[in-house]
């Protein structure tokens, strides 16, 4: 998914870079770690909402992110599904898009090129429909310079094959995660589905494999109705729900992988204000993503990111980290 807010938020753009700056004034440490990736903060932005960071240039202050998450990135282009890709929800947002992009070649020459020049920590976010393209895709990325990070997405549930597929299964998880560590040294995050009865299991599977950190949630498998027309709204019927509902699932999510693992978690779901930034960290996530708030407001991550030095300050926090797992039940 991608949008263009050019003409519907241009008013807003020098507000957000305002915003982007206050944080330069501060005297909370917004430093974290997801393994051996340091960030500058704990804010990066979910895979699929922000394409790789040019369509929000304009508005926001990319620089002042702790990392770019990019959309999913596969061996050679995919086209993605039909149309009939996205249907509004109360206090949501369904898509079907079937991780449409151009290619590692593509993004090497284009969009990692320009990354190379924001001066933020870059998580690729990697996809395929079978063990073969996953290694094709990460032994392309591999050849080129700037990326930091890779989050394998093992659980998108837009997809035939690959993907939840893949992130369901102990076994087909161990045996995923196993090999592609075999073929990178750089930080492994693996992102897990809530759409298992047991996240903490594959949380494990994945840790014990190599996994150095891992990213959750993906979406929620859900569906939409045209009573009218007595059809389903998406082309493949289903798709993945995210925005504010899914919230409350991810939380618990993230509070059930961080007793069961070691490492580190970066949280999603739902998250639209500083404060559910707090939440994620005190339930054990040491990063977070911002995804469909960006369709919402271009300049969200700069008000997050300016919302969660508010609340630091109000809650006498010098280290943000200090918000890590500090969840008191």
């Amino acid at each position: 998914m991608h949008a263009n807010f050019k003409n519907t938020h241009v008013t807003n753009t020098h507000e957000c870079q305002l915003v982007a700056h206050r944080d330069a004034q501060n005297d909370v440490d917004m430093r974290v770690s997801l393994a051996s990736l340091s960030m500058k903060n704990p804010l990066t932005v979910a895979s699929g909402t922000f394409a790789s960071g040019r369509e929000y240039a304009d508005f926001i202050d990319i620089s002042r992110l702790g990392a770019i998450t990019t959309k999913g990135v596969s061996a050679c282009a995919w086209e993605g599904n039909d149309q009939g890709r996205l249907a509004e929800t109360p206090s949501g947002i369904l898509n079907s898009i079937g991780l449409q992009n151009k290619g590692a070649k593509h993004f090497i020459e284009n969009d990692l090129a320009w990354l190379k020049q924001q001066q933020t920590r870059v998580i690729v976010n990697v996809c395929g429909h079978s063990y073969d393209e996953y290694f094709q895709a990460l032994d392309a990325l591999e050849q080129a310079s700037g990326i930091d990070a890779y989050e394998i997405n093992i659980s998108c549930p837009n997809v035939d094959a690959g993907g939840m597929a893949l992130g369901t299964q102990p076994n087909a998880v161990e045996r995923i995660v196993s090999l592609l560590r075999e073929r990178t040294c750089k930080t492994l995050i693996i992102k897990l589905t809530p759409n298992v009865t047991d996240i903490a299991e594959i949380a494990r599977a994945a840790e014990s494999a190599g996994a150095d950190a891992l990213s959750l949630i993906n979406t929620l498998l859900g569906m939409a109705i045209d009573a009218h027309r007595r059809r389903p709204i998406l082309s493949r019927v289903v798709g993945g729900l995210s925005g504010p509902a899914i919230k409350p699932v991810a939380l618990r999510c993230v509070w059930q992988v961080h007793k069961a693992v070691n490492i580190p978690i970066l949280g999603m779901g739902g998250v639209a204000s500083g404060t559910d930034v707090a939440e994620f960290m005190l339930a054990g996530a040491s990063a977070v993503a911002i995804g469909t708030e960006n369709f919402v407001d271009p300049c969200a991550t700069m008000r997050i990111l300016d919302e969660l030095y508010t609340y630091a300050r109000e809650q006498h926090i010098t280290h943000i980290s200090e918000l890590i797992g500090g969840l008191e039940c």
